[in-house]
């Protein structure tokens, strides 16, 4: 039974995010006087449709995407059509999509710290009794401002940032009393994780949470968004540096499997699942800012290269190359899902 309700919740959480996402492009569209021929939620054959006064809204049968159909790729017809209306608004319409994704991310964040009533500082409480890293110069009450070169904005950020270092040594930048003091060389003792069998460093030290109220609701929401934010970037940054291979990559099927475990373990825990929510819409409104064909931000790139020429690239060639991404893209879908499923098994 909860296979079936996470698949139900992931299902769900994806149409929503697709939603907002083909929603922004849709108003911005309607807003700069661009017809919208067709607003679709999810890929593939159709199994719903409304014919609307001006737009035919559909529902297909895959939820892994969407799209407003606005004749990006055909030439301009008349004074209405996408290509004939001016660079700017058609940039507006482009990063619209994205920008919502992150502005959703954000009120997820807010009902987040809403339903879980605490928010987790980065003072630090208190040192276990055999902790090394106080022996560096870290005490009680320190407020953790930067570890290495990561400014810190959420615990997250220090648990990142701990995970993925190799010598376990790091440079922290901590307010104390008013001032910030810089600790070089702060250390921390290793083990083995139990579990995985690798060594892993220990934290020895645990920070301070607090009850959420009206006046800290909003920083603590802008900080988690700009956590989800900053991860996103820096796992695409690590996958393109080569420390993460495609194989770590996970798509739908690994979302699913992910809040089934959960689910199976401790129910439907709904500060996870909007945490999980968060992360996806934030990642899907970066990734699609990327500069790759059939993105939003490869059609961005088109419009800049057209607003330096004064020269739209012909529709039909640009049509072309964003065509070619979309293939490539569907080739990763399917890799990355196959490698879901291998996973489960």
């Amino acid at each position: 039974m909860s296979s079936v309700v996470s698949i139900l919740i992931a299902v769900l959480i994806f149409c929503f995010i697709i939603i907002i996402h083909e929603g922004g492009h849709f108003f911005a569209a309607k807003a700069c006087g661009i017809p919208v021929n067709e607003f679709a939620i999810g890929m593939g054959p159709v199994i719903y449709k409304k014919q609307g006064k001006e737009t035919l809204f559909t529902l297909r049968i895959l939820p892994i995407g969407g799209f407003c159909a606005m004749g990006e790729d055909d030439e301009a017809e008349d004074e209405n059509s996408f290509r004939s209306k001016p660079v700017w608004k058609r940039m507006i319409v482009i990063v619209a999509g994205a920008f919502m994704n992150i502005i959703l991310g954000f009120i997820l964040a807010v009902i987040f710290f809403l339903v879980t009533d605490k928010g987790i500082t980065t003072r630090i409480a208190v040192f276990s009794e055999d902790a090394v890293s106080s022996s560096y110069g870290l005490s009680v009450d320190d407020v953790i401002v930067k570890i290495n070169d990561l400014n810190v904005f959420t615990m997250n950020d220090v648990i990142y940032e701990l995970t993925n270092d190799e010598d376990g040594v790091f440079d922290f930048t901590v307010e104390r009393n008013g001032e910030r003091v810089q600790l070089d060389g702060v250390t921390f003792a290793k083990g083995i994780d139990s579990e995985t069998g690798k060594q892993t460093l220990i934290y020895d030290f645990k920070v301070y949470s607090e009850k959420i109220t009206v006046a800290n609701i909003l920083p603590y929401s802008i900080k988690k968004t700009i956590y989800n934010g900053r991860i996103v970037l820096m796992s695409l940054r690590d996958i393109i540096l080569g420390k993460y291979g495609v194989n770590d990559l996970s798509g739908p099927v690994g979302i699913v499997s992910a809040i089934t475990e959960v689910t199976e373990e401790f129910g439907i825990d709904w500060s996870y699942i909007l945490e999980m929510a968060m992360l996806i819409t934030i990642n899907v409104g970066i990734f699609n800012l990327l500069p790759l064909p059939a993105l939003d931000g490869g059609r961005f790139v088109f419009l800049v290269i057209e607003a330096i020429r004064r020269k739209q690239l012909k529709a039909e060639t640009e049509g072309f190359i964003h065509m070619a991404g979309m293939l490539l893209l569907m080739a990763l879908m399917v890799f990355v899902t196959f490698n879901d499923v291998k996973k489960l098994f």
